[in-house]
């Protein structure tokens, strides 16, 4: 049987050579991300806002401006209303009743219900959600500090188990992948919940086992080829688990293409950050971690000693049991 092969077998593409206009790229997109936090911010959902989301459903296309009329006519506060995914769906988050408490809830959705049920045939509800404005301070931070604490544990790991070039590159691209997932939530005004969140730890995972996986290469090559230039080693390193990185990128796309297109638009804004940081982390673990390494200056000489004190070990090992135990 014929296997299938998206990447050759022994490629020789010069990535290394490549980083100052990937370099230049990455900063780009880093800053117009960071502006885009910035300047339009997240739209954060109920989970780190709190209120009431109510997600309303109508035969047809969803009458957005009537909708808002019937809202504001009740005097309930500022509402505020999304259309995404499906044409006949909107979503209406409103400000929490005075009461907190479900009877107070329950009569404000029938109240919104009744509403719009003057001029419109809606189907049930499909989604109500409730959170107070103490919760949601208290996931807010707590998202972020999951978040912080991920990447920065991932650099510590980096940095123990290679050298400090390792840990500060890896510290630095995964930076860039987080700041571009979030660039693309204020780009594209997707609601920012907790599954959000989900997602961005996903990918901090999916990004740092890519990292890691060229890293080993990079380390392994380092002990094999001493005499090699920095840049031809990394070039080989990347090449050697180019295969393997192609082919986990395309198999997760492809399962989240298919999540994308049949998991329903609840789900689209969770799928569109996995894919959004599978395609980043990629790039990023080839052309912004390994190149960082020489930018950092990555002292080969160091394994090179290293290797050298391990082969008078194992010599000197090797000697000593050809010797035998002396009598």
């Amino acid at each position: 049987m014929r296997l299938l092969k998206i990447v050759p077998d022994n490629t020789n593409i010069g990535f290394v050579k490549l980083r100052g206009w990937a370099f230049g790229l990455t900063l780009l997109l880093t800053i117009a991300a960071g502006v885009l936090v910035g300047v339009r911010g997240l739209n954060l959902g109920v989970d780190f806002v709190g209120g009431l989301m109510i997600e309303a459903k109508f035969p047809g296309d969803a009458p957005i401006d009537n909708v808002r009329k019937h809202i504001d006519a009740l005097g309930i506060g500022d509402a505020q209303l999304q259309q995404f995914g499906p044409k006949d769906t909107v979503s209406i988050r409103l400000p929490l009743p005075p009461v907190h408490d479900e009877g107070a809830t329950n009569a404000l959705v029938a109240k919104v219900q009744t509403a719009l049920a003057q001029d419109h045939v809606i189907l049930p509800f499909n989604q109500v959600d409730t959170v107070s404005g103490k919760v949601s301070d208290e996931l807010i931070w707590k998202g972020i500090f999951a978040v912080v604490a991920a990447v920065f544990c991932i650099a510590l790991f980096g940095i123990v188990r290679f050298e400090w070039q390792f840990g500060v590159a890896t510290f630095i691209s995964i930076f860039h992948d987080v700041l571009m997932t979030l660039g693309f939530f204020a780009l594209t005004r997707y609601e920012f919940d907790l599954n959000i969140v989900a997602a961005v730890l996903t990918i901090i995972g999916y990004s740092i086992n890519d990292k890691i996986v060229i890293d080993d290469r990079i380390r392994e090559n380092l002990r094999k080829y001493r005499q090699m230039p920095l840049g031809e080693l990394i070039d080989l390193s990347v090449n050697e688990t180019l295969p393997r990185t192609v082919m986990t990128s395309l198999t997760i796309l492809l399962a989240l293409a298919s999540l994308l297109f049949f998991g329903g638009h609840v789900l689209r804004g969770f799928t569109a950050a996995m894919m959004l940081g599978v395609v980043v982390g990629t790039y990023s673990s080839i052309y912004v971690s390994s190149s960082l390494l020489i930018t950092l200056g990555l002292d080969k000489s160091r394994f090179r000693q290293m290797e050298e004190a391990g082969d008078k070990k194992k010599a000197a090992r090797a000697r000593a049991e050809r010797i035998g135990p002396k009598a």
